[in-house]
């Protein structure tokens, strides 16, 4: 007898408990209802972005080698090196596996630079090295503007600018 009166209570009480957690998850569903509107919605890509990458490791093998990877729902930006002889020879960008295309840059873009404390896009260098890279993103209207900036002695140069 005392068997049964357990197996009621236990019944009782996880009838009980499923009833709070269905009152929980209703009380919870109608709080997340009113943002799901809002997660809906479609995001723009930021108009201003700067993206940091390292420089590859002495030593690596030849060919062109990935020295970063920056991945999102907007697209694939790749900082690569060309390596001969175990040594760097120059760095490039491609984002979404193609180079960007050379374009007149916008004044946006120099707006952007500022706005990441980088240097105004003026000549580029003909040799892309450095300790440290960055990749800058500007998006003016239905267009995107990549730049790549390598820093050398703790000066930023630009290394190449255009369309993607």
């Amino acid at each position: 007898m005392r068997f049964t009166t357990r197996a009621r209570m236990a019944e009782r009480l996880s009838s009980r408990g499923a009833l709070a957690i269905l009152a929980l998850g209703a009380v919870g569903l109608a709080a997340v209802a009113p943002l799901s509107s809002a997660w809906s919605q479609v995001k723009e890509p930021p108009s201003c972005a700067a993206i940091s990458f390292r420089p590859l490791a002495d030593g690596a093998s030849d060919g062109e080698q990935d020295a970063g990877l920056y991945k999102s729902r907007f697209g694939r930006i790749l900082v690569k090196g060309v390596v001969k002889g175990g040594k760097v020879e120059t760095y490039f960008v491609t984002v979404n596996n193609a180079r960007p295309t050379t374009a007149a840059l916008p004044a946006s873009t120099a707006a952007c630079a500022a706005a990441k404390k980088l240097p105004a896009p003026g000549k580029t260098v003909d040799v892309c090295l450095g300790e440290r890279f960055q990749v800058l993103i500007d998006h003016a209207g239905d267009k995107r503007y990549v730049l790549l900036y390598a820093r050398n002695a703790g000066t930023w140069q630009l290394c190449s600018a255009g369309v993607a």
